[in-house]
């Protein structure tokens, strides 16, 4: 299961850098040490850091519950070895593409630097929604589950009013574009998962 060797490796290292094994400051987003100072690797290595127990048991437990349908449908849809390799790109380049918004616009702020899975786990979560709509979503305290379909736009709204607002440290921005990525991925490698998603809605 390929979603769990990424919960392992993600686990592994985000520990190495919790106990000062590995330097997180490193490894961390950074626009300006990207495009000042050539670090690219910074756009895929800070998705495997975590800024905290917390932060990263959050990420990885909700990579677990949803990473399993998205990768269990790819299988399905592409066959088992295309559709492990399709998955896996769709988890790698969506940790760089969550962050392209962020790095051109902190481009020159020295200060601004980010870690963790969420924009490629965002990417998983609104896959998993193309696939399976009606999916019951628990969202914080309440007790119960929202369906995908009304959860998805909600949860974009949301992230596009916290990024405008700015008033804390998460990465509301990275959240929202790895969202919008993971419903575009599976449709442009097979646009008629659009016609699934709408039979599974009755449409």
């Amino acid at each position: 299961m390929v979603t769990l060797i990424i919960i392992l490796l993600t686990a592994a290292v985000s520990i190495l850098c919790f106990t000062r094994t590995l330097n997180i400051n490193a490894l961390k987003f950074n626009a300006y040490d990207i495009v000042h100072r050539g670090q690219w690797y910074r756009m895929l290595s800070y998705g495997f850091v975590h800024g905290g127990w917390g932060h990263l048991i959050f990420n990885m437990l909700t990579l677990y519950f949803f990473g399993t349908v998205v990768e269990r449908y790819f299988c399905s849809g592409f066959g088992d070895v295309n559709g492990v390799i399709l998955y896996v790109v769709l988890y790698v380049s969506a940790i760089a593409v969550s962050t392209v918004w962020d790095l051109v616009k902190y481009r020159n702020d020295y200060n601004y630097s980010a870690v963790g899975a969420s924009g490629a786990v965002s990417a998983i979560l609104f896959a998993s929604i193309l696939f399976e709509p009606k999916m019951g979503i628990y969202i914080y305290l309440i007790p119960i589950p929202v369906p995908g379909y009304i959860f998805a736009p909600l949860y974009l709204l949301y992230c596009w009013y916290m990024a405008k607002r700015n008033a804390d440290n998460i990465g509301h921005t990275a959240h929202f574009w790895g969202a919008v990525y993971g419903l575009v991925f599976p449709l442009v490698c097979r646009p008629d998962i659009f016609r699934h998603f709408l039979s599974q809605l009755g449409l």
